[in-house]
């Protein structure tokens, strides 16, 4: 048992040899460990400080790390992936990842994607070109193609009960600091405004302002 952690160590360094003789560029193979089941293609490139694991595939040019922790993932071709932790999750060719992502179980990102800083991405479904550049959380959504998800928005999926699903269709735009309570459509092409609490379902085209208007006291002075 004493000897556990080098028999080990030495099955991870069989496994680098061999991902290294096929092509794979390590950026450094004290500081990688890949699992025997992952595929990796002969022109991926894997950074320091990155751990993949279980089945996961990468494709060709994709580039993993620094700091990845991946599991029973899949990556298309020429995908960046940067500080970020993903479960059972799939990213599209072309698509961008992190840094600070989190894509969890039946993620599946679409191709040329960006999913940026402090995302969390569960059960949903997002479409190509689209962008959650940060500090969102998507919950049981499917969200279309060339959409943008705008800083702080969430996808309100759980009402204490049950989860429920939300919607969003081709080029909507959804703006900074918005929820979204399931379960909930969103068109093609809608424009919701900052700030808003979105309860209702929207057409295509619609235009959404849904909060409550400032009000403003000049020179008031406190009591």
């Amino acid at each position: 048992i004493k000897d556990f952690p080098q028999v080990i160590d030495y099955a991870r360094k069989i496994i680098l040899k061999k991902h290294i003789e096929s092509g794979v560029f390590i950026e450094s193979e004290k500081d990688v460990s890949i699992d025997y089941d992952v595929k990796i293609a002969k022109t991926a490139k894997i950074c320091r400080f990155t751990v993949i694991k279980g089945e996961t595939e990468i494709g060709e040019n994709t580039v993993v790390g620094p700091f990845c922790d991946i599991t029973d993932s899949i990556f298309g071709q020429n995908v960046k992936c940067v500080s970020s932790t993903l479960i059972g999750a799939t990213v599209g060719s072309g698509t961008t990842v992190g840094p600070y992502s989190y894509l969890r179980q039946n993620s599946f990102i679409g191709e040329n994607c960006r999913i940026g800083d402090f995302v969390e991405i569960k059960n949903s479904v997002i479409g190509n070109g689209t962008k959650v550049s940060h500090l969102a959380y998507v919950g049981d959504a499917t969200i279309g193609e060339k959409v943008n998800v705008g800083c702080g928005v969430v996808f309100v999926n759980y009402d204490g009960k049950n989860k429920n699903r939300t919607t969003v269709g081709d080029g909507s735009f959804l703006g900074s600091n918005c929820n979204f309570i399931a379960p909930i459509s969103i068109g093609k092409n809608v424009f919701v405004a900052a700030g808003s609490t979105v309860t209702k379902n929207l057409a295509d085209n619609d235009f959404c302002v849904a909060r409550e208007r400032e009000y403003i006291k000049h020179d008031w002075k406190r009591p």
